[in-house]
């Protein structure tokens, strides 16, 4: 789906697009391969190790008492996570709508086996517990007592961390919870540094993005909206420097990862450089909008309208597979554009 963003009840919320999604089987990491390689039976003496495993949650700690084998991948990028792992869900929610195994290009070939599809804001627990998992993972998504509650009675499940609201879980957190609970610590915390150092490394060869403000925002057919800090597509555009429009970020609201802007508040959006993209409508209903082309750095040319579906959905998904994808692509866009 070319939705970005979880769907709410209003733009505040975002209309996001929710589907279906799936990703399958087994674990890695010498769980697929066999037992015969001294390497391998390292690998699996150390991953064994790690269990028990107890992961802190908003709902409190969740053992992991051996290493999963079945595990279901529920939450906005959970899955990828999880393939950056080695491991392979048996069950995964497709939130960007890929459709196939429910991932991106960045992430294609890393399964055997083709995951169920599950669904994403209303995911189909009697489906889920067919599959009979032993970890499900819920770490980037609506934190609703009532859905952890549902999930927790089919299999230890992570939700979202301590202190963390409705699709707030940074990637980090993400990945080191995920890495924690599949007893795969320390390739987590590889993961997070090299990441880390992608950033900066691209951070390093563009010193001009450093201190210039930036709106990162979406048009759905209810209206536009721009994302605050904590949001994964801000907090990617600060990592690299950037400095999240201030005007917008005066609007945020506890809890919330996005505000609506008005047609009579279109000027709010104005920065260095304006980043849109769209979510169930054509890009023309962005770039072709007067109001917006009346949007001081639009009129000057320093915007993007990001109408690839692949660069869009990498930019969202936000995870240890697609981030780097996701520099390769975007940032030639900024440049451009603040070159103009």
């Amino acid at each position: 789906m070319s939705s970005l963003l979880p769907r709410r009840r209003s733009f505040r919320s975002v209309t996001v697009a929710v589907a279906v999604a799936a990703l399958a089987t087994l674990t890695a990491c010498g769980g697929s391969s066999s037992g015969g390689d001294a390497a391998s039976s390292d690998s699996e003496s150390s991953s064994s190790s790690a269990f028990p495993a107890t992961v802190s949650t908003k709902f409190g700690d969740v053992t992991i008492d051996a290493k999963p084998e079945r595990v279901v991948a529920l939450g906005w990028s959970d899955a990828e996570v999880a393939l950056a792992l080695g491991v392979q869900p048996v069950g995964a929610s497709d939130w960007l709508g890929f459709g196939g195994e429910g991932v991106g290009p960045w992430a294609e070939g890393k399964y055997t086996t083709a995951p169920e599809i599950i669904g994403t804001l209303e995911p189909e627990y009697e489906k889920i517990a067919a599959l009979k998992p032993d970890l499900i993972l819920d770490t980037k998504s609506s934190g609703d007592q009532e859905r952890y509650d549902t999930l927790s009675k089919i299999a230890p499940t992570v939700g979202i961390p301590e202190g963390a609201d409705a699709y707030l879980t940074s990637w980090e957190d993400q990945t080191t919870l995920i890495a924690t609970a599949l007893g795969e610590k320390e390739q987590g915390e590889e993961l997070v540094s090299s990441i880390t150092a992608e950033f900066k490394k691209y951070a390093d060869a563009n010193p001009d993005f450093a201190g210039k403000t930036i709106t990162v925002g979406s048009k759905t057919s209810e209206g536009y909206g721009a994302y605050v800090e904590g949001a994964g597509r801000v907090d990617f555009a600060e990592s690299l420097g950037f400095k999240n429009n201030p005007t917008i970020q005066a609007e945020a609201k506890e809890g919330e990862f996005s505000v609506s802007v008005s047609k009579e508040n279109m000027k709010m959006l104005d920065a260095d450089l304006v980043v849109m993209m769209p979510i169930y409508i054509d890009a023309t209903e962005i770039s072709d909008d007067d109001l917006f082309k009346a949007v001081p750095a639009v009129k000057a040319g320093h915007d993007v309208v990001i109408d690839d579906k692949n660069i869009s959905s990498a930019f969202s998904a936000e995870s240890p597979l697609s981030i780097p994808y996701a520099l390769e692509k975007v940032v030639p866009l900024f440049q451009d554009a603040l070159a103009q």
